[in-house]
């Protein structure tokens, strides 16, 4: 029991006040050649937790629930020193070689067959990354016609040769990584990137018309180049892409909680400013076309920084611990892309498995951190239309981000089943707070189903003795005169399902 909320909150949707729909690829995933995330995350062959392909099944019944439409793959800083042409053929011919981003050996023992082969298993789709660093546009076409071409052609017929006689049928590809950053191998200023990512997104589109291209844009909003490096290269590239990459990782160093937890005014921020920039490179241009963004990395990081991998295979590196602060932190990225439906048509949490993931692993099972059940209790929900939510909230002090509403929130409409999902966080650590949502367009609501995530102190975290320390459970929500109640103990998430009825 909460007792009686300190505080009182509204919001008002109606199914006809929608932002877009929601794609539901802003649900996807990240894999990089990054220490534990492939081997002894995804890929442990002799585990006696693995299949006959090395995929450890435990692994991937944890990631079912997720939902995720897409996993991104092999990088991150990785592929920026990646030849795609090491990771494929007879697994004992292919070399060794040494990871310039991580300071670590790859053995490429796992590639792009056992990557595509792996997403198959999870029924999940590919997202390609090129290497635009230290390789070009001949390499990045050469890899569309591996993974996309029929037989008759020579990377084509190399595929089939290693065993997959089908196209993979890659749909989304990525033009190289954080290429404004001066930590990335091959690192150039935008104009030069700007033409490679155009020469390259060419000729992939020469071999596929059907692809669709991902753009590097900045790597965060502290760059001194942000938005004129993106300025710069969407103008370039805006007739061959599809997305500008956006990226973020949340950080609470300073350890001040209410500040964190405001987090979602950063995001909103960072959406609005690629929004103003679309429309104007979109006028500038003169263009009907629309551009979107691809938000392929995000998450929080601050806790494990350590990147050298001192030339060692899959040993532990930037396995962060999650709290229940970083899990609403989660929650408001997706509140964010959610609400920003029109604009977000992709997004991709950096990573799944070991390193900054909501999955960790050792030999003998799984460990499911509080960022996995904030992702799955949206992901698994929110689909069909975004609403606009009309919200009225108290506010609290959060540090230098001043006054900041208490409640987050954002909703969905499945016109199919005529439901909705309603996702309600409340970023207050010492109130409690009591939300009631009025549905406008004469329609009344059942309630079918409420989940709550949260604890007594925004520190608490799952780990291998106390694995459910932070856990879903059943939230308490009841309909009192048409309206929608939901009571919400501080820091805490809630994932409200309706079911919409005519009055």
């Amino acid at each position: 029991m909460i007792g009686r909320p300190n505080l009182e909150a509204k919001v008002k949707l109606d199914t006809d006040f929608r932002s877009g729909e929601i794609d539901p690829r802003i649900f996807g995933g990240f894999l990089e050649h990054l220490r534990r995330a492939v081997y002894g995350g995804v890929y442990d062959p002799g585990n006696p937790r693995s299949d006959s392909a090395g995929f450890r099944s435990d692994v991937l019944d944890v990631l079912q629930p997720l939902r995720m439409p897409l996993i991104r793959y092999p990088g991150g800083n990785f592929v920026s020193n990646y030849d795609w042409r090491d990771g494929i053929g007879a697994v004992n011919d292919r070399p060794r070689r040494r990871d310039f981003a991580w300071r670590s050996i790859e053995p490429n023992t796992f590639g792009t067959d056992e990557f595509v082969a792996w997403c198959r298993t999870l029924d999940t789709a590919p997202y390609l990354v090129v290497n635009l660093g230290t390789l070009g546009a001949a390499e990045a076409s050469a890899l569309v016609e591996y993974c996309n071409s029929p037989s008759g052609s020579s990377w084509a017929d190399l595929r089939i040769a290693n065993g997959s006689e089908a196209p993979f049928d890659v749909r989304v590809w990525g033009l190289g990584n954080e290429m404004d950053g001066p930590w990335q191998a091959g690192h150039v200023p935008a104009s030069v990137y700007a033409m490679r990512a155009r020469q390259a997104g060419a000729l992939m589109k020469g071999q596929d018309p059907t692809i669709e291209l991902v753009v590097c844009g900045s790597s965060g909003n502290s760059l001194p180049t942000y938005m004129e490096w993106d300025r710069i290269v969407l103008e370039e590239c805006w007739d061959i892409v599809d997305y500008i990459a956006a990226h973020r990782y949340s950080r609470n160093e300073r350890g001040d909680s209410a500040w964190f937890l405001a987090e979602g005014v950063e995001i909103d921020q960072i959406l609005d400013d690629y929004r103003s920039l679309l429309g104007y490179v979109r006028a500038v241009r003169g263009s009907d076309k629309r551009v979107y963004i691809a938000f392929d990395e995000w998450n929080v990081w601050y806790k494990n920084r350590e990147s050298d991998g001192d030339w060692q295979v899959g040993t532990p590196l930037l396995e962060e611990i999650y709290n229940l602060e970083d899990a609403l932190v989660c929650a408001q990225y997706l509140t964010s892309f959610i609400r920003n439906a029109d604009l977000v048509k992709l997004a991709c949490l950096a990573q799944i498995v070991n390193v900054i993931a909501p999955v960790l692993t050792r030999a003998d099972g799984v460990l499911l951190q509080t960022i996995y059940h904030a992702f799955r209790m949206i992901s698994e929900h929110a689909r069909g239309w975004s609403l606009q939510p009309l919200v009225d909230s108290p506010t609290y002090l959060a540090g230098d981000r001043g006054q900041v509403a208490v409640l987050d929130a954002a909703a969905s409409h499945d016109e199919n089943e005529d439901q909705m999902a309603v996702v309600l966080i409340n970023r207050s650590m010492g109130d409690a707070l009591e939300v009631t949502v009025e549905i406008g367009e004469a329609k009344d609501a059942d309630v079918i189903g409420t989940e709550l995530l949260t604890g007594d102190d925004p520190k608490l975290a799952n780990d291998w003795d106390r694995r459910d320390r932070v856990r879903p459970r059943t939230g308490s929500a009841h309909v009192v005169d048409g309206r929608v109640r939901i009571a919400m103990p501080p820091i805490s998430l809630a994932v409200v399902r309706l079911q919409l009825t005519d009055s």
